[in-house]
């Protein structure tokens, strides 16, 4: 029952950001004529986005699941999952409103809009959230929990005791052992190891077992999953093994045999399905955006020297795939065939070759390098699903041959156009530091950091920290 509140809350709360984004934007839609047109006459092509904007955040909001664990939650991270939220459903709008012809949508009122969506949204669940954390410190609308522990147990009980705002009380502890009696004996009622666990959920209020010894009892979790089965009531299982598994497995199963899937790279299929929707979209409007300019680069490259406009190259992208590179041309033709002239001027470390002042590269090519440009023709590979905007840079073939067995691990991802190598100053981190970088990326990855990542590249563009 416990477990069916949570998911209708969920899904009150979610009805609640999209009442809240409507409002939003209406209020966009009247800043607008009483800032800037006061003489617009309205459409009902805006009714016909409120009839999109519903379902849209609806599964935005379930799908960043930003109601999982929110009590736990900073606010700065409740900000940037209302942010991510907001900046994909208005991606997702101005593909819309293109497909659809809707013409008589403002794009000002949009951006009105999105600044104040994410303003309400935000601002509404902090109030939302404070008012909860304030009724659970003092005690009122908590989860009453049983404890399976033993002297080992007590950093995890001091964690409940010490953040009451996790919304936990302790109805009781099942334990024998003299160190954890002696400490809360006085606190929570303690009952013997030998206790029918049934009979304490039927005469007591519980709401949650919690099983948080040090020690694994297959027999004994097994009995409690059941008993807690047949009551109704939820059963978490709490160890230190999890802190190193919990977000690298999960419980798949071949037909009716259960198996326990461990991965070192993220497995959230919505999560992912997200990210590749994303950026795909995203790559799209960047290269219609930017089409104009495209013309105005492929002229430098060819003034300046004869050959492709477009550099294409082998490289190694999931797992060992190859794949075909495109990038602006920023050097001399057939400047490969250079390379091994210049191998005794390699600057970089590790099996990658770079010079600062490489005599290959034209002064369009620096201009190129310096503002990332020549790294937009690879939004073609994120269509054609090579690659992605957000993943460890792909290395060539014989790059990769020297790679340590750790190394290779960084190909788990699909490869991107930045990452956090290319905003952390990457002129001057070495090979190993490089391979960390990308490493890190994999095992913390989330939209979130994406997001993060995106605008700090552009910021970086704008500086033109390039190399």
């Amino acid at each position: 029952m416990l477990k069916e509140n949570e998911r209708l809350y969920g899904n009150f709360m979610a009805m609640v950001d999209v009442t809240i984004t409507l409002f939003a934007l209406v209020a966009g839609y009247y800043i607008r004529i009483y800032t800037v047109a006061k003489e617009v006459v309205y459409s009902e092509q805006y009714l016909t986005l409120a009839l999109l904007i519903i379902p849209i955040w609806y599964l935005l909001v379930k799908t960043i699941n930003l109601q999982s664990a929110q009590k736990a939650k900073n606010y700065s991270v409740v900000f940037l999952e209302y942010g991510i939220i907001v900046f994909i459903g208005i991606m997702i709008l101005f593909v819309l409103i293109f497909l659809l012809k809707l013409d008589k949508i403002s794009r000002l009122a949009l951006g009105i809009f999105a600044v104040t969506d994410l303003i309400l949204l935000f601002s509404i669940r902090v109030l939302i959230l404070g008012i909860q954390k304030k009724q659970h410190i003092k005690g009122k609308n908590v989860k009453q929990a049983l404890l399976i522990a033993n002297d080992e147990s007590d950093h995890f009980i001091d964690h409940l005791i010490t953040h009451k705002h996790l919304g936990y009380k302790i109805a009781g502890v099942v334990s024998n052992e003299g160190e954890l009696t002696k400490k809360y004996g006085d606190i929570f009622r303690f009952y013997p190891v030998g206790t029918k666990i049934h009979k304490v959920l039927e005469d007591e209020v519980i709401d949650e077992v919690i099983y948080c010894r040090s020690t694994i009892d297959n027999e004994r979790i097994k009995e409690l999953i059941y008993t807690c089965e047949d009551l109704g009531i939820t059963f978490q299982l709490q160890s230190d093994f999890f802190s190193l598994i919990a977000s690298k497995s999960q419980l798949n199963y071949y037909g009716d045999i259960p198996l326990m899937t461990f991965t070192n790279t993220p497995s959230d299929y919505i999560a992912l399905s997200v990210k590749k929707v994303f950026e795909q979209l995203f790559s799209l409007l960047a290269l219609l955006f930017f089409s104009p300019f495209f013309i105005l680069i492929a002229a430098a490259i060819k003034l300046e020297s004869s050959g492709s406009i477009f550099f294409k190259q082998t490289r190694v992208g999931l797992n060992g795939r190859l794949f075909t590179i495109y990038k602006f041309r920023t050097m001399v033709q057939d400047a490969e065939k250079l390379q091994e002239k210049l191998e005794t001027h390699n600057e970089a470390d590790g099996p990658v070759f770079k010079i600062k002042d490489d005599p290959r590269i034209t002064k369009a090519g620096k201009f190129l390098r310096r503002t990332s440009l020549d790294e937009f023709p690879q939004f073609i590979n994120v269509l054609t699903g090579d690659m992605a905007v957000v993943g460890p840079r792909p290395p060539i073939p014989s790059e990769v041959e020297q790679y340590t067995r750790l190394q290779r691990r960084r190909l788990s991802m699909r490869p991107g156009i930045t990452c956090i190598w290319q905003v952390s100053g990457r002129n001057d981190i070495n090979f190993d530091q490089w391979m960390k970088l990308d490493l890190q990326y994999i095992d913390n990855w989330s939209l979130r950091l994406d997001i993060i990542l995106i605008l700090k590249t552009v910021n970086a563009m704008f500086k033109r920290t390039g190399y």
